[in-house]
């Protein structure tokens, strides 16, 4: 088959992709056959004085090149036989044991199968093999490919509409609505609170929560202050009468008023005892739920109080309508968070494979536990697939093509048939010939 080349109408290129292996096997065989055409020129040539009358005397010389030129056409001859059967029935007669190739091929596959899985895919190959790989140097080239990232973003970032999907029907929002009083209401809240707690406290951060009361207890006194005059001048009124009220009741109201101010001014985060009192306080609490069941049961029992309130349900359903809101908007851009923690997390995967010497040796460690746990698998299958592959294979097609491969090696045993053929014939005569003299 050929085709117009692009270049020119004039021009043609094969389509054969074997043509090269052709022409090289055609011109073995020519040299092969054309040795032993020669062979028995030379084998005629020896005779032609007996097709014109002549007798001549037994000559040593002529006998030797006579028998070798003999030996030669028979030795070509076996080993054209021997080469064309492999491949073929010679001349097209469908002698027994011909065409060796196309009639053997199911038992070729089984042979080649069983060679494959025993002798290659063996767990000292596979071992040595995979000893001059760096696997988790290509597995973090797989991950660090721009292509292969994105593919693992938009496959993680998929299945989460899919999750979120199922769980339409409200159940997520009731379960978090359910479980939320559990959660936070167990008989084990207060040992949790008693550690986080403990946990301020040792870093001093109940001082901030102070400070905020405190700030806050300022602004009130600050803000509220006519309204906290006048609660006191009524108070004063109802313990001392109205001429008492009248007379004192605005200074009194001052006095507090302004001691509150001082006193709250005074506290500093480090030496107040108002703070010093306060973190005696806070620590004696914390003692008290861990060491006291009566007080933990007591914390317990009021959380599950706050957290079975209706509208604290509602909101704990409430929470997952707008958790599920803030996912389904961010995954829906290809820059947004999730997307980005997905590809952080792939980065920093691919440079653990690069530096971390113990994942490295885990990746490695398992790769080739996986594969001494898959192989025997693997053997099966493999030797079942390459007999199928082999067996359904067209019998001539199979032949030309191994032919091709081997044809041109196979020449040359037929060049050295001839001439092997050649030298020991003409060895043999010579031979014949000093024991019995010429002639024989």
């Amino acid at each position: 088959m050929r085709r117009r080349d692009a270049i020119g109408d004039d021009m043609t290129v094969p389509t054969d992709p074997d043509i090269q292996a052709r022409q090289a096997l055609a011109r073995q065989k020519t040299l092969a056959t054309g040795l032993l055409g020669g062979m028995a020129g030379l084998t005629l040539l020896t005779y032609l004085p007996l097709f014109r009358g002549l007798e001549p005397a037994a000559h040593m010389a002529l006998e030797t090149v006579r028998a070798g030129g003999k030996a030669g056409v028979v030795g070509g001859i076996a080993d054209w036989f021997a080469v064309t059967a492999l491949f073929r029935h010679p001349l097209g007669l469908p002698i027994p044991h011909t065409a060796i190739i196309p009639a053997q091929k199911e038992r070729m596959g089984r042979a080649l199968a069983r060679f494959v899985a025993a002798q290659v895919f063996t767990e000292k190959e596979i071992g040595r093999a995979l000893e001059g790989i760096d696997l988790p140097g290509i597995l973090a080239g797989i991950l660090e490919d721009p292509a292969t990232m994105a593919g693992l973003t938009r496959a993680v970032l998929g299945t989460i509409p899919g999750g979120l999907e199922r769980l339409e029907d409200g159940r997520a929002s009731a379960a978090f609505a359910r479980t939320l009083p559990v959660i936070l209401g167990g008989n084990t809240l207060a040992p949790l609170m008693a550690r986080g707690l403990r946990a301020l406290v040792d870093g001093d951060c109940h001082q901030d929560v102070l400070s905020f009361m405190l700030g806050q207890l300022q602004h009130v006194l600050q803000s509220r202050e006519s309204a906290l005059r006048q609660m006191i001048e009524e108070r004063v009124r109802e313990q001392g009468g109205r001429f008492v009220g009248w007379a004192i009741g605005g200074s009194i109201a001052t006095k507090v008023l302004e001691a509150a101010r001082e006193e709250l001014d005074r506290i500093d985060p480090k030496d107040s005892a108002l703070r010093e009192g306060f973190t005696r306080w806070v620590r004696g609490e914390i003692e008290r739920m861990e060491t006291d069941p009566e007080r933990a049961g007591e914390i317990s029992s009021a959380m599950r109080g706050v957290f079975a309130h209706e509208s604290v349900l509602i909101w704990g359903g409430d929470i997952w309508q707008r958790l599920r809101g803030v996912i389904e908007a961010d995954i829906a851009q290809p820059d947004g968070w999730a997307a980005g923690m997905v590809q952080d997390s792939v980065r920093r995967i691919a440079v653990q494979l690069r530096t971390d010497s113990g994942m490295r040796a885990r990746v490695t460690d398992m790769t080739w536990r996986l594969v001494v746990r898959v192989l025997p698998y693997a053997r099966e299958k493999m030797e079942g697939f390459i007999t199928r592959v082999v067996s359904g294979w067209d019998g001539a097609a199979l032949a030309d093509k191994t032919e091709l491969r081997v044809g041109r090696d196979l020449q040359y045993v037929r060049v050295n048939g001839t001439l092997v053929g050649f030298i020991v014939g003409a060895a043999l005569s010579v031979g014949l010939s000093l024991l019995f003299g010429a002639g024989a």
